[in-house]
Formats: C-alpha cells, structure tokens, sequence
C-alpha cells in the first residue's frame, strides 16, 4: 500500500509531495520539466493487484495531480513539460484491469472522474499558464496510456516497429476509454470518424507513420534520434511561451486538516458529517485579515493569501467527501465572514492579472469550482446572516442545486443582526467560467439577457433577500417563521429521492448552453459509465473485465439495448 495518497482504513487521502511519490519522477532542465511515469508495481492503493507495465490506479493519480499542481505554483520558471516512462518499450498500459475489475461501482466512477479533472488541468496549464505539455511516448500507450498523451498539446511516438498508440478497451474489456479518449480523438485531435471507429476497435492499435497521417500523435521519431528530437522540441515550444523570465515560486506546504467521522476541519472550511440525514453541511470562512495592499504581499503569503488557501482546502475537501462519502448525498454550504474583505481579494487579484501567481490563484479556483459542478451530490446553499456570499464566494451559491435567502434575522437568535445579502462582484462576470465556457451567471440567465443585464447592473451593491429573489439571483427567500422547516424539507426531500436519479438529473440542467469538449467528456463519462460498466457484459460474472487475462472468452448478451 503506498504510504502517502494510501488508502487508510476509513478514508482515501489525497494529500502528498515529491518526497513521498512512488510513481513518478520530476527533474529540471531550466525552462523543461521532465515528468517521468515510473510507476511501482507493488504500490497500488490497495491490496490485490499488481501494478506492471505503468498501469495506474488513484494513488498514481493523485500524485500525478499533485505534480501538476506543483508545476505551477511552485515553478513558474517551467515553461515546458515533458511527460514520458521510465520504462524500457512501455509508455503506460492505462488504468489497472485487476484495479478494475474488482473495484465496487462507485469506485471506478470515481476514479474516472478524478483522471479526468487531471487531464483537464493539464490541458489548462497549456492553454493559460504557458506551461505547454508535451507526450514523449518512448513505448506502447494503451488505453488510459494514450489518454494521458491526448492531454498534451503535442504527442512524439517513437518509431520502432514496435511501440503504438491504442484505445483497446472496446474490443478487450468490453468498456469505453474512461478518460474521454474517444472525445478527444475526435474532436481534440479531428482524427476523421472512419478512422477513429478502426481505430477504437483494433486492439493493437496503430503505429508509425500511419498514426501521424491519422492524426493520432503529432511526430514519430527513429529511437536513434528520439532524445535529441524531443529535447529539441520542449525548447522550441519553451521560446514561445509567455511564462515569465527569472520569477520566483511560492511552495504549497501540507494542508493543516483535521478528520474524524464526525467532521472534517481545516483553517478556513469546516465540515460536519450528519450521517442520520445524509448529509454534510459545510461552512466556509472569509478572509480573517483585510487584503494585502499590493501584489508582492500576495507573493510573500504565497499559500497563506486567503484565496488560494481557501482554494486549496476546498479541493481538498471536495475530493475527500465525494471518494470517501458516498452516502452523503447532499451537501449545504454556508459561508460567513465580511463580504467587503472577499471582493477586496478579489479585486486585488483581477488588478493584477498580469501577475503570474494572481493568474495561476484564480485559474485554480475555476478549476476547483468546475470540481464541485461535475460533482453527483445535491449542493444547497443557505444564505443567513453573517455571511459573505460576495463575488468569488458568490460563485458556491451560484453552483448550488437550490439556494435559500433568509429575508430578514432571525428574532429569536439575533435580533439586531444585519439581514444577509448577497453582492455580484467582478470575479461573477467572465474569469471563473464552467465547463461549458459560460460563466455561471451566463449559465443561470441562459436564454434571459433582459435576466442577465439586470442583474449585471446590479454588481457591487449587496442585495438582500426579496431583492436578490426577484432578480432570480437565489431560489427561494423565505421568513424566520418558515425558514427552518423549509430547510429541512428540502433536505429531508433529497434524502428520500433515489441517488441514481438525483445525479442524472443534476447532470442534465448544470450545464446549459453549448457543448464543449470539456462537457461532451462528462456528460458522456456520465451515461456510459453508469450504465456499460454496470452491465453484465463488462462487470458480470462472465463479463470482459472478469475474463481479460484468463484465456477465457466473455459471454456477451447479444441484444442491443
């Protein structure tokens, strides 16, 4: 079990470092990172398999993650990454078979979902931080292997006669790529759909020049040439990007985090776990000291600047409660603090967006909001007073499933208390777009722009409840009489609702307006995970995943459904 992003007793941990990797390898050339998967067969999150030929399970993953994330914030002089095996002809075999055919169901979703949120990062970091990754595929990439690579911006195979690409998981397991391979060829990479279906359905894959000409990698490389030609491309691609010359990172030091079975408590969130309703009601705190006056100050917090420690803490958390937390199947989210103090930070931060580290703790906190809207748990959000739901923080309440405004104070608690309002900030109007390119505002209004314009012409003014109701800002805004009973209706009511339907549901309306690639790949993770590998033709007895390796046939149902 590996000792790190190990699988506890109780509880997955997805917190690690360089230090504690056992799968990959960083090394520093000045502006080329080497990102080197050299994963140990013995080191699977759990017992039960073994993990040969670079084939990964979560634990490879979180590290993974936690590289990506450390590229970033740590780094900022990278300006290329260069992902590649430590293994002799073997670039990655994909996620573990054995890892997944004994898996229980919400455990592969799961996993699927966390490589593709990594995937996408990475795609981020090359689309707008100038860290561009390319894949230098020294050996065969099968499956979530190639997959890996479809996430670089440029793919380099090398040619050998031997190594390929492939997608083998139709015609050997009976299952789909899992981490939108079949997207991505198609639409990513405009491989012609003919050839993709071939492709997808030939279990050995394609190699060589074949595979440039179809678009499946980008150059293949003779081996003698294969370290001269990928140092050369990393520098080539380096010389144009817009990363900054001679900055200085900041470090991400372990997470302060408490757990228990009750509860899960970090410096800014704090999350009860109220296993009798189903449910965690999370509340997280604003600034507790107004914003630093200028950008050097953010650089000498670095990890202790609110918004990317509240960041940091929130992903943290989301990943925990949605891998290990399965049964609590609502989450209500409180904030509270000074709302002035939030938009303050937000403010400085979108003043200097030219600043590398302002721009990497904003796309940060778009990556972790785009977490909690693919998430498959109902989010309501409770707006009471004392609470600071203003621009970035705003942005929970507009994820929300449901929000509730209380109009008013409660009398019986405090009654000189200042009524909770809610405030659009600039942070609400463009930076912190969803998975569909809009940002959540956009995605509310979507097919309103009367909607949309009236409350844009309202940003920077607090608006309390029957105004923020009106303009469509929040769901319901009801009295101190009928807010309790409201509340626990509408927690109650989720609880009794069957878990299944919930999260087709809350997939289907998140993400109105156009389909991008990022959508099409969770829309459809969602439809087919949940339904291929529950099916006996995959998870079944007789099933593919059950049979690969054994010499054994699977036994398909033959009936088109």
């Amino acid at each position: 079990m590996s000792s790190l992003a190990a699988a506890t007793r109780d509880h997955v941990e997805f917190r690690t470092d360089p230090s504690r990797y056992r799968h990959w390898r960083l090394a520093f050339d000045g502006p080329v990172a080497t990102l080197t998967m050299d994963v140990d067969e013995q080191g699977g999150l759990v017992p039960g398999y073994e993990l040969k030929l670079n084939s990964y399970d979560l634990g490879v993953d979180i590290e993974l993650y936690d590289a990506a994330q450390r590229l970033r914030f740590e780094h900022p002089e990278v300006r290329t990454v260069v992902l590649t095996s430590g293994k002799e002809k073997i670039f990655c075999a994909g996620a573990n078979i054995r890892m997944l055919a004994a898996a229980a169901h919400a455990t592969k979703v799961n996993f699927c979902k966390f490589t593709n949120e990594t995937r996408n990062g990475m795609e981020d970091a090359t689309a707008h931080s100038g860290q561009t990754w390319i894949a230098a595929l020294n050996g065969t990439a099968s499956g979530g292997g190639y997959e890996l690579a479809l996430a670089c911006e440029h793919i380099m195979l090398v040619d050998d006669r031997s190594s390929a690409v492939s997608l083998p998981e139709l015609p050997l397991l009976g299952v789909l790529p899992g981490t939108g391979g079949l997207t991505r060829v198609v639409d990513k990479r405009h491989v012609r759909r003919d050839l993709a279906d071939y492709f997808s359905t030939k279990s050995e894959g394609v190699s060589g020049r074949r595979a440039v000409a179809w678009r499946l990698v980008d150059e293949a490389v003779p081996r003698p040439r294969w370290s001269e030609s990928v140092a050369s491309r990393a520098a080539e691609f380096a010389a144009r990007s817009s990363r900054p010359d001679g900055a200085t990172g900041i470090a991400l030091p372990p997470l302060a985090k408490t757990r228990t079975g009750e509860a899960i408590a970090y410096r800014y969130l704090h999350a009860v776990l109220d296993r009798d309703r189903g449910c965690v009601e999370v509340t997280v705190r604003g600034p507790a000291e107004p914003a630093p006056t200028g950008i050097a100050q953010v650089h000498r917090q670095g990890a202790d600047f609110w918004t990317l420690a509240v960041t940091r803490e929130l992903d943290d958390l989301i990943l925990d409660l949605r891998t290990n937390e399965a049964e609590l199947g609502t989450w209500v989210l409180r904030t509270e603090g000074d709302a002035e103090r939030v938009l303050a930070y937000d403010a400085l931060l979108l003043e200097h967006a030219g600043d590398w580290l302002a721009g990497e703790i904003v796309l940060y906190l778009k990556r972790t909001l785009k977490r909690l809207d693919v998430t498959s748990r109902s989010i309501l959000a409770l707006i009471e007073p004392g609470s600071c739901f203003a621009g970035s923080l705003l942005e929970l309440a507009l994820a929300a499933d449901r929000s509730y405004h209380l109009f008013g104070v409660f009398e019986d608690v405090d009654p000189d208390a200042a009524p909770a309002a809610v405030t659009v900030g600039p942070m609400n109007l463009g930076p912190l777009p969803m998975g569909n390119d809009l940002t959540r505002l956009r995605t509310r209004f979507y097919g309103d722009p009367d909607g949309l314009a009236a409350v844009e012409a309202q940003a920077g003014r607090p608006l309390p409840a029957d105004e923020a109701e009106k303009l469509g800002l929040v769901t319901f805004a009801p009295d101190d009489i009928d807010w309790a009973e409201e509340v626990r209706i509408a927690i109650e009511e989720r609880s009794s609702f069957s878990p299944d339907a919930l999260t087709g549901l809350e997939a289907n309306y998140r993400f109105a307006g156009p389909e991008t690639i990022e959508t099409k790949i969770f829309g459809r993770l969602s439809a087919w995970q949940n339904w291929i590998f529950y099916r006996p033709n995959a998870s079944g007895p007789d099933g593919a995943l059950r049979k690969f390796g054994t010499g054994q046939r699977a036994d398909f149902d033959r009936k088109r459904v």
